[in-house]
């Protein structure tokens, strides 16, 4: 005897085994047990998620020999007809296949003939959306006004290319793509009856990739089952769908973590003797990131979850909260770009190294001086005048300039001397402004730091306010760093005092603000020394050009 695949031995043969779809089952039973059923239905899903299986079920329910039920007995000639596949009075049409309008009309002619063997003569049509305009038009008038002998089933994965008039004439109903535990708990309740050892895990991995489809996941088992010559494990689902195994995870992000290039250059040449499918590590990877986000922020959820704790745990105390959402964000975008990669494997090497790049100094690090070095962008030197044309005389030129270096003396002029002066006033807020821009502070703290406005300074504690932009960012860690690194630039050690922001509360000025409000100035005056320069009145005048005020620069600007 041949071999039956899983997806068709298992097929439901009731409505009760139905998995995910009770939202559907129940509608479709009521109707049955109150004979109330309609002579036209459509079902719409994305593939595998049951939409000709509910189709048969109801077909069955209809022509059961003893009598119309939501339980049809299973036994009598109908339902075995039904459930072989041998039933004269189901005619399943596959549009796809059958797009033209004169195989429509073929059909339709029968409509006016009995049932042969049942009850009802049921028509069910597969991906109807692909029948042509003129086969809607044929099917049209039957299907508004069918023998009572009939019913149709329309099957869908794509509605919205159905016309509205055949969308009226139907009962919808849209079946749900099936959630990773439904399916993984199939596949389990499957391998048990069919007395196969299988890994927990490697159900969820299979369910995972079987992406809501329950079809593609028994498609899935039946590989497994082969390629484990008759077992089903971790190691082996991975290795036949080209993933990483567990601890390639874990090495990675180990290596993110502790900032070793090295080792994750050797692990990914490692990988490379394994044939891959790089978005699949991909996705892998940004799982276990979710994970790790979710174990920072609740990992009461990460239990109920089911995911592996105590690995998960492990790898959050290594990885920093703003590392996992920058590593998750890069990921995505390295999904994403993997399609224009010169190869999958450098697309996946580079993601990893960007990883790397990108992330941020850490913030005790950076208090204490060390810094990552970062490369620096050379602007253009010298003026540059836009002017007209023989193409555009009737259009006024325009000058964007960088003046030069004297706007970039008189702005540094402003910027106080931070070097330790016992009577330096940290309340005034360019003197605040001047220590904490000079600060080795980095990352999230020195954002925090030049959101701080200074209210008073008295016996070495800074009364400060937070802008509520960023308050969210506070916390005693970061009051600590920004304590120490900016003391120690101040020369003198001193505390923070936060106070809340009130209508009684002094406005003073934050760091950010301070420099934005010098930029400003500076710019202003840069602008109107411009106007002052006799060489560029002389080109205004010339060439009746104008100044574009945006573009002009205090100093020269030298990166």
């Amino acid at each position: 005897m041949s071999y039956q695949a899983l997806a068709r031995r298992w097929r439901p043969r009731h409505f009760s085994d139905v998995i995910g779809q009770d939202h559907v089952v129940g509608a479709l039973t009521a109707a049955l047990d109150q004979d109330r059923v309609h002579h036209a239905f459509l079902f719409s899903g994305t593939r595998g998620v049951g939409k000709t299986t509910v189709a048969r079920l109801l077909a069955k329910a209809l022509n059961c020999e003893r009598g119309v039920s939501s339980k049809p007995c299973g036994e009598c000639g109908a339902c075995q007809g039904l459930e072989e596949g041998r039933f004269i009075d189901l005619i399943e049409i596959d549009a796809a296949s059958r797009t033209r309008v004169d195989d429509t009309r073929e059909i339709l002619d029968n409509v006016q003939y009995a049932p042969t063997q049942g009850r009802c003569k049921v028509y069910l049509i597969d991906e109807v959306h692909m029948l042509s305009t003129h086969s809607f038009n044929a099917l049209l008038k039957t299907l508004e006004e069918p023998p009572a002998h009939v019913k149709f089933l329309l099957a869908t994965t794509d509605p919205q290319k159905l016309p509205a008039t055949i969308l009226s004439r139907c009962l919808q109903f849209n079946l749900r793509a099936l959630d990773l535990d439904q399916i993984a708990g199939n596949l389990e309740k499957i391998l048990a009856e069919e007395d196969i050892k299988y890994d927990r895990s490697a159900l969820t991995t299979l369910a995972r990739v079987a992406a809501g489809s329950m079809r593609d996941g028994l498609s899935l088992l039946d590989q497994a089952i082969a390629f484990g010559s008759g077992t089903v494990t971790d190691e082996q689902v991975r290795e036949m769908l080209g993933m990483m195994e567990d601890r390639h995870v874990e090495e990675i992000l180990g290596a993110l973590a502790d900032d070793d290039a090295t080792a994750l250059v050797q692990l990914i040449q490692r990988m490379k003797e394994r044939a891959l499918d790089y978005v699949a590590a991909l996705d892998d990877l940004l799982l276990v990131l979710h994970d790790i986000s979710l174990c920072h922020v609740a990992p009461d959820a990460l239990d109920a979850k089911g995911a592996d704790s105590q690995k998960i745990s492990g790898l959050a105390e290594r990885i920093s909260v703003d590392d996992a959402q920058l590593f998750y964000q890069i990921g995505l975008y390295g999904k994403r770009d993997l399609p224009l990669a010169p190869d999958p494997a450098s697309g996946f090497e580079m993601t990893l190294l960007r990883m790397l790049a990108f992330r941020p100094v850490d913030e005790r690090d950076a208090a204490s001086g060390a810094t990552r070095p970062r490369s620096k962008s050379r602007l253009p030197e010298g003026p540059q005048i836009t002017a007209t044309n023989d193409r555009a005389k009737s259009r006024k030129p325009e000058i964007a300039v960088q003046p030069s270096p004297k706007g970039d003396q008189q702005s540094s002029s402003r910027r106080p001397d931070s070097g330790g002066d016992e009577d330096t006033d940290l309340a005034d807020s360019d003197v605040w402004t001047a220590v904490v821009s000079d600060s080795p502070l980095k990352g999230v703290a020195r954002e925090l730091a030049m959101n701080m406005a200074p209210v008073e300074y008295d016996e070495n504690t800074l009364t400060v306010t937070i802008d509520a932009a960023v308050v969210g960012l506070y916390n005693k860690d970061r009051q600590v760093l920004i304590e120490n690194a900016v003391g120690e630039k101040a020369g003198r050690p001193f505390t923070l005092r936060l106070l809340k922001s009130s209508a009684e509360t002094p406005e003073t000025e934050t760091p950010a603000a301070n420099q934005l409000r010098h930029a400003e100035e500076a710019k202003a005056e840069a602008y109107q020394n411009l106007m002052q320069d006799p060489t560029v009145q002389e080109v205004i005048e010339r060439f009746d050009a104008t100044v574009v005020p945006e573009s002009v620069q205090p100093g020269n600007q030298r990166g």
